[in-house]
């Protein structure tokens, strides 16, 4: 799995550090999405996949 984000379509939900913290984070000055690991193992992959089908604004991209 390989997880990319668009940050300039991020609207700062933080619904993806919600479902998955281990995999993204936000940036403290603007709540922009930052991705941690874009190949998470294998036992966090529905989390991935949470967080991307939660992502308002749709910048969350899984390719499996």
């Amino acid at each position: 799995m390989k997880v990319t984000v668009d940050q300039d379509k991020c609207a700062s939900s933080g619904n993806c550090v919600m479902n998955a913290v281990e995999i993204f984070d936000q940036r403290d000055d603007d709540g922009v999405v930052v991705l941690l690991n874009e190949n998470p193992p294998p036992e966090q992959a529905d989390d991935a996949r949470k967080a991307a089908a939660g992502c308002p604004a749709l910048a969350i991209h899984i390719e499996e």
